[in-house]
């Protein structure tokens, strides 16, 4: 699987996915803070997906919040278990992943696009 940027991010997804990003951005950066203070891992991954999923556990319910998308905090090891990133790749993953106080890393889910993102939460 490839894990830089795609470039196949076409508008639709792309304007979806930065209005909601812009209003979570905080709680996410929070998120990915506590998993890696508490050592769960080094590498989280946030699941931004138009229903509910098994890639770790609900963030931010989408109807709660006037959103688009559901938020799932996960991480690189839950992704190995699952079989989404296999064993092989996951040096290739940790080589792509970008500083996590900087970048957040998303997994869009949907029928038409699945694949991980790196967005840069916004600057205060």
């Amino acid at each position: 699987m490839d894990y830089f940027n795609d470039p196949e991010l076409n508008g639709k997804y792309l304007g979806t996915i930065t209005k909601d990003f812009a209003t979570v951005s905080d709680t996410l950066l929070e998120a990915s803070a506590q998993i890696r203070k508490r050592d769960i891992s080094r590498y989280p991954i946030f699941v931004f997906a138009k229903e509910n999923v098994s890639l770790g556990g609900l963030l931010i319910n989408a109807d709660e919040q006037q959103l688009e998308w559901h938020v799932f905090a996960s991480y690189l090891e839950l992704f190995v278990q699952q079989g989404i990133v296999s064993a092989e790749g996951v040096e290739g993953f940790q080589a792509t992943y970008k500083d996590a106080d900087e970048f957040c890393c998303l997994f869009v889910l949907d029928k038409e696009f699945t694949n991980f993102v790196f967005v840069p939460y916004p600057e205060d």
